[in-house]
């Protein structure tokens, strides 16, 4: 289905006309044009404000995965210790991804359906004395939501880089870089801003710079040549217009709503959403309602269907939901109340077709 007439993926989600605008300017030369630098820039100093942080914002080209590398291999040599707190796939992704470059890692096992408990991350940390600590804020196919300010503290206690994935919360729940101590914290553009996958960003301390340039890793997905760009406009490759173009215009929707407001809207979007699946006899997969991520709810498959049918039976009728990953493959089923989809009326339509497929069995 190449169009969605009810799309309530958990990402990539709608674009909205208004940033899909943007696309179809002939833009110039991202090499040539000053203008390209002071649009670089502006995004910058966006993404700063949302993310409440006086760091570095790195904007890569590429999707959001990038960024999870990027962050890995630019502060880390091999052998060094890596603790990944892990409760969910992408937590436990992470794990896997910096034993694949060398790293010695130990993983601190939260399972699929609960969050942290600071008190094991820290005698996990202060025992095994990492060099980068790894954690995910929104763990999207299990739809958990991590609170991360007391691993954060952990952190500065044992001398650890803070490494935080918010690929899926960024935008559109509070994230406090700084207050959080977080070193490198991820984002992607096909999530909350509601972009296409053509962005990744990096929010980078002074801690995390002076690691990078210690470590001084020079592959093509390197932090280490974007320290000045937003100064000297001396990008390590052409750089995409477009969807910085589209970045501009994205951080001004919400700065612009409030992000007070934001968060809000999200909150509110998601609580409805909840209620509705609860109301039809749909079980939750979260083991508390409490921690719950305002930007994706992740639900059981209901008795007596799988998740190909039901996947089937919604798409039918035009709603179109994601699956989940890993061990929660074909077990959970997931709603995308993000960006341009955290609104009451898509989220409504879409509670009322699947009401209406669960009925007709």
């Amino acid at each position: 289905m190449q169009t969605y007439e009810i799309g309530l993926v958990p990402g990539p989600v709608s674009v909205p006309p208004e940033l899909r605008a943007v696309y179809q300017i002939n833009y110039g030369s991202a090499d040539l044009e000053d203008e390209f630098l002071r649009l670089y820039q502006r995004c910058e100093t966006h993404l700063g404000k949302i993310l409440a942080t006086r760091n570095r914002v790195v904007i890569k080209t590429g999707e959001g995965m990038i960024a999870l590398w990027s962050g890995l291999k630019s502060v880390l040599r091999p052998g060094d210790k890596v603790l990944a707190v892990a409760n969910g796939v992408f937590g436990y992704g992470i794990g896997d991804m910096a034993s694949q470059i060398g790293m010695e890692v130990e993983v601190v096992d939260f399972g699929y359906d609960d969050v942290p408990d600071p008190q094991q991350v820290r005698e996990a940390a202060q025992r095994f004395r990492p060099q980068l600590v790894t954690a995910v804020h929104c763990e999207t196919p299990s739809g958990t939501l991590a609170s991360l300010e007391e691993i954060g503290a952990i952190c500065r206690e044992v001398d650890a880089l803070f490494y935080v994935d918010f690929v899926s919360s960024g935008g559109g729940v509070e994230v406090r870089v700084d207050d959080w101590y977080i070193d490198l914290g991820l984002l992607g553009s096909q999530k909350v801003l509601s972009l296409p996958p053509d962005l990744a960003m990096v929010t980078v301390s002074e801690r995390a710079w002076e690691a990078v340039e210690e470590v001084a890793y020079v592959g093509y997905d390197s932090l280490a040549p974007w320290k000045t760009v937003a100064k000297d406009g001396h990008f390590p490759y052409t750089h995409n217009w477009h969807g910085m173009a589209g970045l501009l215009m994205a951080t001004r929707l919400i700065l612009n709503e409030g992000l007070a407001v934001a968060f809000r809207r999200h909150a509110d979007v998601a609580a409805y959403c909840r209620g509705r699946m609860q109301a039809m006899g749909i079980e939750l997969y979260p083991v508390s309602e409490e921690i719950c991520s305002p930007t994706v709810t992740a639900a059981k498959i209901p008795v007596g269907w799988s998740w190909e049918n039901l996947d089937q039976e919604l798409r039918v009728r035009g709603l179109v939901v994601g699956g989940s990953y890993g061990p929660l493959a074909g077990k959970v089923f997931r709603i995308g109340h993000m960006g341009s989809q955290a609104k009451r009326e898509l989220v409504e339509g879409g509670m009322d077709i699947l009401e209406e497929v669960l009925n007709s069995k």
